[in-house]
């Protein structure tokens, strides 16, 4: 290849996922000359094979559950054919408006920035993308995103084994499938398919569903969820290829599914990379090493965001990750590090599963509200659930987790508190309008402050009006 073929830039970005971007774009304000390098910038996982197909389907899912609130309220509604070709259809049709969306953004960028190819290392500050250029690049960042794992038992049964990146592609519904893992993916997936009318078993080898912390949480949980879902939580079945289907072996029982969903973890997309050639030392299961608070790979010109670090695989952390990746590659090798937010995780089943900063053997204090009676839930026909918040001996808040209606958009008010270090008290000394399911935090609330010797006498905590 002719070497006047061959690139140098300021700063190399490998992957285009949300970090990638994130990182870009970052690098690009400090000045720095980009090259965005990913093979076929097909879109972020988050909207081709993630977060927006998943919550498309769990969409229906909803809806059609809702049918069955509205009769406990006394709509006489018939019994609901689902139209699995027309699910399919519509999530495929939004899944690709978002993916297109992402793609339109990269129109954007200034000409020459986005390559189309594969990269490798070929030395350290030096790629090589697949049709033999050279890519001369004084800092890099790896952005290369994550893969399924799929185990080794299911990997030679055929089309019928599914993951995240297949599963959406289907053109109905099947009649029965069988999910592996019970992790947020494969909580989230499983009950959206089992309300859709699929007979779905979930199974995994722990005994946790959605990476639950709190054991009070999760029991309360798991009660309800079972509600849907046929659950076989510590057991690893083997599986087996059957003419129309596959068979799951377990404890001396089996069972035959139209297809098998193996949601069992993504691992960080690495492979081809030539790491070896980086200079970079690996960890045991070959990540890069770095800084999760410069996200520098020890003390090299290489950066790692997103996904591909193994860290925390969640979208707004890993937009963080590259804007911090970004910054401070542009600005190697003057690197600043970056305060992280604290932990903040959600599982979109119902109900919604959240967890925030510390967990509950890390808070000196902690206090429950249960939602079985809770006015609001009770109101919308759907109580049921319980929070826990924790907090220091001081009575300010350090934790949270949750799996109670509407755990979402509470979530977002209880880590904004947490990052703001506001105490029990001075969450109760907020309005709370009536009646709402935010009423349902008090109990807990009242638990910390008595815990913490906080004093409520002045506060404008007034009780529980009737039906809180």
């Amino acid at each position: 290849m002719n070497s006047r073929d061959d690139l140098s830039c300021d700063v190399a970005i490998i992957g285009a996922g949300t970090a990638g971007l994130a990182a870009e774009r970052a690098a690009r304000r400090e000045g720095a000359r980009t090259l965005l390098i990913d093979d076929g910038f097909a879109g972020t996982l988050c909207a081709t094979t993630g977060c927006m197909p998943s919550k498309l389907l769990i969409a229906a899912a909803s809806a059609c559950a809702g049918l069955e609130q509205a009769r406990l309220m006394g709509i006489d509604i018939p019994s609901a054919r689902v139209d699995g070709q027309r699910v399919m259809e519509r999530l495929r049709a939004e899944r690709d408006r978002f993916a297109a969306g992402v793609r339109k953004g990269l129109a954007d960028l200034p000409d020459g920035t986005c390559i189309d190819s594969r990269a490798r290392f070929a030395a350290p500050g030096r790629l090589e993308l697949r049709d033999g250029r050279q890519v001369a690049a004084r800092v890099v960042v790896i952005a290369t995103g994550s893969a399924p794992v799929v185990p080794k038992p299911y990997r030679d049964l055929g089309p019928r084994v599914l993951t995240n990146d297949t599963v959406f592609e289907l053109t109905d519904l099947p009649r029965s499938m069988a999910v592996i893992g019970a992790g947020p993916l494969g909580a989230e997936l499983a009950q959206a398919f089992a309300r859709l009318g699929v007979r779905v078993a979930l199974f995994d080898k722990g005994d946790r569903l959605a990476k639950i912390r709190c054991d009070k949480v999760h029991k309360t949980f798991r009660d309800l969820y079972a509600r849907d879902v046929a659950l076989h939580l510590g057991c690893a079945p083997q599986p087996s290829a059957r003419e129309d289907g596959i068979r799951l072996a377990w404890q001396g029982r089996c069972e035959d599914f139209d297809c098998v969903l193996v949601a069992t973890g993504r691992a960080p997309a690495l492979e081809g990379l030539n790491l070896a050639a980086s200079g970079l030392r690996l960890d045991e299961k070959g990540v890069p090493r770095f800084d999760r608070d410069t996200l520098q790979c020890g003390d090299s010109a290489v950066f790692i965001a997103g996904d591909a670090d193994a860290d925390a695989p969640v979208l707004h952390e890993a937009s963080l990750e590259g804007a911090i990746a970004g910054r401070n590659a542009a600005r190697y090798p003057d690197v600043t590090p970056v305060e992280r937010p604290p932990l903040f995780t959600l599982t979109f089943t119902d109900p919604p599963v959240a967890a925030i900063g510390a967990a509950p053997d890390d808070c000196a204090l902690n206090g429950f509200a249960d939602y079985a009676d809770q006015g609001r839930a009770r109101v919308e026909a759907r109580a049921g659930g319980i929070l826990r918040l924790g907090a220091d001996e001081q009575g300010r808040l350090t934790g949270a987790d949750l799996a109670v209606p509407g755990g979402d958009h509470l979530a977002h008010l209880l880590v904004a508190a947490v990052m703001n270090g506001n105490t029990a008290r001075d969450m109760l000394d907020m309005p709370f309008y009536h009646p709402t399911l935010e009423e349902g935090l008090k109990p807990a609330l009242r638990q910390l402050c008595k815990a913490a010797s906080l004093d409520l006498s002045t506060s404008r905590d007034s009780g529980n009006p009737p039906g809180a």
